[in-house]
């Protein structure tokens, strides 16, 4: 039953075995040069030392000629079951390249060894067991090695070996490493091995989340403790190795003071710099191999990223693709549109959908303007079919459940406009409010659907604030109606009916708002649009309504009778929270108690 099974996996004759087993230990030897590890990352020493007379060579010779002295020594040696393993890593390169020499013959004139040969190579993927004791007691990293029998095909052993993500950052860095490189020798692979790194990843981002990494630096920087602590309390001679101290700074400012936090980041760095390699050849883009690996980062994202509520940092490998050459950025947004509007995709998976093409949108600066402009046109007006199609109905009232995807597109309309409005303004800004003003904003807000109520309070404030000053539709009264039935009612303790409070029904999220892994936040800084805070004189000028000299014309009314934001009122919605840390701040409207903020937050 072994050799069907083995040649399924390895199609052709044994050769292709010998191939496999020699690209697998190609991969583990070229580690050293990859990682920068230290010098004496594999140079632990042989548990077991093989003595016998010239080489194997030699007395395989002897043994044709019928000495068999040597040859008995040399079986007798080997089947000793103290030893395991040939330490082959640590002896020179030679020493290497016969090694993985004879396991290709091996392999090739008895297939039943590539299972075991395989099991072997794969488990140098990750650093050597290093043994610590205190006392009697074993407090060593790991446990002792696995003697389990390993699976029949390279996959499942791979999938196997993966230590747990628990596991300290060096042992996490060597293996998905290996991984990566196992993926470039076997692209037939490369699907599969993705999947099992993005889904590690995603385990571990969704036990880090933004804040409680935010929390972690802070109280590290408090207390003295964090990057930052020491920095410029010492000056050193020059003629130290500064080399070596920079770099050591370096690493010491790229660390995580949160533990999940820091394993993330060096993986996800990890991955970000393998999409690098793969896409760019001689330092430009490879539209084949980057539409290649585009085709398996969009199925796992499907898989593993749109199902996922409120991962931080995992996704980020699709946006960073994306920037490599519009044409991707606008293949993903032509694949979220598309998820977003079929009615036979689950009413979460649309939602999310929705959720990725506002912060995309809002976030990309690789996404030039007529990008944007044709996203809103598609959102805006698949939004006023939906309308068309609700009219009256008995289905026309505001329910997240029943019009989740519609308010979804909402959201992601009012996020990519607070965020773009400055470019679909400038130049020529008569041109820019009368493309806003065909948007028709006015029905979509005041449809009985009510989108106000249901998206963020952050994003509806903003998005009320800036239409006000360009007067294409004035939200106070909405909002401000919406607040007041939504106001929290205590239950009574004899009973009664059941009393909605104010929550986020939506439950959206911003999958691209700030990175904030030290190591990952390096390839997406240079591709990602910030969130600007006002200054104080953009406050006072954003206070006054445009004029209607600069726009108006004969045939211009729609701006006659103008209707602004007093001052007293611009001040209170536009307070924003000390931590705010890329997103549009929360605001508040003037007649919010602290008790509904809390809620509705």
């Amino acid at each position: 039953m072994a050799a069907p099974l083995l040649h399924a996996r390895f199609p052709g004759d044994g050769a292709a075995s010998s191939s496999a087993v020699k690209t697998l230990g190609a991969s583990r030897t070229g580690l050293s040069d990859m990682l920068t590890l230290e010098n004496d990352f594999f140079n632990s020493p042989p548990r077991k030392t093989v003595r016998f007379g010239g080489t194997v060579t030699e007395v395989l010779l002897k043994y044709k000629k019928g000495e068999t002295n040597d040859f008995e020594l040399l079986k007798n040696q080997l089947s000793d079951p103290d030893i395991k393993r040939l330490q082959w890593l640590n002896r020179s390169q030679t020493v290497v390249e016969e090694y993985l020499a004879f396991l290709g013959n091996l392999v090739s004139a008895q297939t039943v060894f590539l299972r075991p040969c395989l099991s072997m190579i794969v488990s140098y993927f990750v650093p050597p067991r290093v043994v610590i004791k205190e006392g009697d007691v074993d407090v060593s990293d790991s446990d002792d090695e696995d003697d389990s029998k390993t699976p029949w095909f390279l996959m499942p052993i791979l999938v196997e070996k993966f230590p747990f993500v628990r596991k300290s950052e060096r042992t996490l860095e060597c293996y998905v490493h290996n991984l990566l490189r196992i993926s470039v020798y076997f692209p037939n692979l490369r699907h599969e091995i993705l999947e099992l790194v993005i889904e590690k990843l995603l385990k571990l981002d969704v036990n880090a989340s933004r804040q409680d990494i935010e929390d972690a630096e802070e109280a590290a920087i408090q207390t003295g403790s964090g990057p930052d602590a020491t920095e410029g309390l010492f000056n050193m001679d020059e003629d130290e190795d500064t080399e070596r101290d920079t770099k050591a700074d370096q690493q010491r400012l790229d660390h995580m003071v949160h533990p999940v936090a820091e394993r993330l980041d060096i993986l996800l760095s990890l991955l970000l710099s393998y999409i690098k390699d793969v896409c760019y050849v001689d330092g430009k883009v490879d539209n084949n191999k980057t539409k290649d690996l585009y085709r398996d980062l969009i199925t796992i994202f499907d898989k593993l990223l749109l199902p996922t509520h409120a991962s931080c940092h995992v996704q980020f490998f699709m946006f960073y693709l994306c920037s490599f050459k519009l044409g991707f950025a606008e293949a993903f947004l032509e694949h979220l549109w598309k998820k977003l509007q079929d009615p036979n995709n689950p009413a979460i998976i649309r939602q999310a959908a929705g959720n990725y093409i506002g912060s995309f949108l809002a976030r990309a600066k690789f996404i030039p303007l007529i990008t944007v402009k044709s996203c809103l046109d598609l959102l805006v007006n698949w939004l006023h079919i939906y309308l068309n199609n609700q009219d009256s109905g008995a289905k026309a009232f505001c329910d997240v459940a029943l019009h989740g995807p519609f308010y979804s597109a909402c959201q992601a309309v009012f996020y990519t406009f607070v965020f773009r409005h400055k470019q679909l303004l400038s130049g020529n800004l008569k041109e820019g409010l009368r493309y806003l003003q065909s948007l028709n904003f006015e029905r979509i807000v005041m449809s009985q659907l009510n989108p106000l109520k249901i998206c963020l309070p952050s994003v509806v404030n903003f998005f009320a604030a800036i239409t006000s000053k360009y007067q294409l539709v004035f939200c106070y009264t909405i909002i401000e109606r919406n607040n007041r039935q939504m106001l929290p009612v205590i239950r009574n303790t004899a009973g009664g009916d059941s009393v909605q409070t104010c929550t986020n029904p939506l439950d959206t999220f911003f999958p691209f708002d700030p990175c904030v892994l030290k190591r990952s936040k390096k390839f997406i800084d240079p591709v990602y649009q910030i969130w600007e805070d006002m200054n104080a004189e953009e406050l006072q000028e954003f206070k006054k309504p445009i004029k209607k000299e600069v726009v108006e014309d004969e045939d211009d009314d729609f701006l006659k009778g103008e209707v602004g934001i007093t001052p007293s009122s611009f001040d209170t919605h536009f307070r924003s929270p000390a931590s705010s840390v890329g997103s549009p701040p929360a605001l508040y409207l003037p007649d919010q108690s602290p008790l509904i903020t809390r809620v509705c937050d």
